[in-house]
């Protein structure tokens, strides 16, 4: 009798086992959870969740306009200004929208980005390369890449543009109350955003995986970083981005001062 019952009950530990599902090592929407705190805690990005897409049509974004022209892939409620870096917040937030996107607010501490369209930018990261640049990292959707540049001034923005004869309206500026989408988020334009050249510190080696990333993120974000992120300045990736842009869909335009 005792070796039916425990085999009984060893059969409803098993059960209850196989019902708990630990978030940590489970696939999907959690990888977000752990991209967000990696981004909060390791990098010290301020962030957000996106709005995402309808939950009864995916091709639709959650927002209230029909015409929405980025769907999902930009701030909502909570707004831009709630951006953060504090571990606590970030997790309640992808805790309760476990799909949500994740977006960067730009400037300020954090960086800023330029984007172009794709092709052009996988020409301008050539040339950047063969004149021996150092580049940071390198967000890239199916559609457009963005890289990732040291904090500048809506005032540097506008002397640095304003002594160029010409520059493409296909090259989009995410500074000052701009935010970025990053990876593994869905792209508004459908697929996947990745990294194309991943974010590392200058000074730290790599460490041992044998613990998740989110749990990696929360003891990181205790501490101060270990290494300065490299991010190179936007007077130095500018020119070649321009070139680069100028042959792509939307470029040729003039900007008006």
């Amino acid at each position: 009798m005792r070796e039916i019952l425990g085999r009984r009950l060893q059969r409803l530990r098993d059960r209850f086992q196989f019902l708990r599902t630990d978030p940590v090592q489970s696939d999907g929407p959690s990888t977000l959870l752990d991209a967000a705190l990696v981004c909060a805690g390791t990098w010290q990005w301020p962030v957000l969740p996106g709005v995402g897409r309808s939950g009864t049509d995916g091709k639709r974004c959650a927002c209230p306009d029909p015409d929405c022209a980025v769907p999902g892939a930009h701030p909502f409620d909570p707004g831009l200004l709630a951006a953060t870096t504090d571990p606590r917040m970030v997790t309640w937030w992808w805790t309760n929208r476990p799909t949500a996107p994740v977006l960067m607010a730009t400037g300020g501490a954090a960086p800023c980005a330029v984007s172009l369209p794709a092709g052009a930018a996988a020409r301008a990261l050539v040339r950047l390369d063969a004149q021996g640049l150092r580049l940071g990292p390198v967000v890239a959707t199916p559609t457009r890449w963005a890289l990732l540049v040291e904090p500048y001034s809506l005032e540097r923005l506008g002397e640095l543009l304003y002594a160029k004869d010409h520059v493409p309206s296909s090259l989009r500026f995410h500074g000052e109350g701009g935010y970025l989408l990053l990876p593994p988020s869905a792209a508004s334009s459908g697929g996947e955003v990745r990294w194309e050249r991943e974010p590392r510190a200058e000074s730290t080696a790599q460490r041992p995986r044998s613990r998740s990333a989110r749990a990696q993120a929360h003891a990181q974000a205790a501490q101060a970083p270990a290494g300065e992120l490299w991010l190179p300045e936007i007077e130095a990736v500018v020119d070649a981005l321009v070139e680069a842009s100028s042959g792509a869909p939307g470029g040729g335009s003039r900007l008006a001062y």
